[in-house]
């Protein structure tokens, strides 16, 4: 028999591949048992038509945007381990406003509460809620760190000043692997739904990803003056 009695399949459709398979499929029952030509004919098939069609990309892309994802919640965790140390320290100032620092501790609080886990990065409500979470403890950061700036006997002491520029390190950090993540779901997403790649993520069971959202400013580390 013709192995190539059916035409191969191209990137030319989103249905092109599935049709191929059904051909062969049938091809193969018709002639059962005469030839292993229809199976070899199909493997030979798939495997020169779903690189082009991005199944194997995919796979790349999504390795990134799980890689940067794992980055983004190590650096925002790093900022949340430093906070306890940060609030102890600022507890020993004098008359130091006590509603900013509740504020600190509350949104710390949140953010350990909340179920972060692989499924976050493809659910838009849970990755909203991370980023909202994890926006209330910068603002709280910040506001924390302006006021201190009215007690020089805080601004003066080993402890806190180490603390600041841990902070600031760590906010630069973040930044980064936000962004990268940003740029990583960027790339996932456009081979996703471009064609004729999206072919390929479609087999794979790959579909658009939620990101951050870019609030004004967002590109930039809050200020930590030492």
């Amino acid at each position: 028999m013709n192995l190539f009695a059916v035409a191969l399949p191209t990137c030319d459709s989103d249905t092109s591949i599935l049709k191929y398979m059904k051909q062969r499929t049938a091809s193969g029952e018709r002639q059962r048992g005469s030839s292993l030509g229809p199976v070899l004919a199909l493997t030979l098939g798939l495997s020169l038509t779903l690189p082009a069609c991005g199944y194997n990309d995919v796979i790349t892309l999504d390795e990134s945007v799980k890689a940067q994802w794992a980055e983004v919640q190590n650096q925002y965790k790093r900022r949340a381990d430093l906070v306890p140390n940060l609030v102890s320290v600022v507890k020993g100032a004098a008359n130091f406003e006590q509603e900013t620092l509740t504020k600190v501790v509350e949104a710390r609080s949140k953010v350990a509460g909340l179920k972060v886990d692989a499924a976050t990065i493809d659910d838009p409500e849970k990755l909203k809620k991370f980023e909202a979470a994890q926006a209330e403890l910068s603002g709280s950061l910040s506001r924390l760190l302006v006021v201190a700036e009215q007690y020089p006997q805080l601004k003066a002491t080993d402890a806190y000043r180490d603390l600041q520029s841990q902070l600031e390190g760590t906010e630069n950090r973040i930044a980064v692997a936000r962004k990268r993540y940003i740029e990583s779901v960027a790339d996932y997403n456009g081979l996703v739904q471009r064609f004729p790649t999206s072919i390929g993520a479609s087999l794979r069971g790959r579909s658009v990803r939620p990101t951050f959202e870019a609030a004004p400013g967002s590109d930039k580390p809050p200020e930590v003056k030492l």
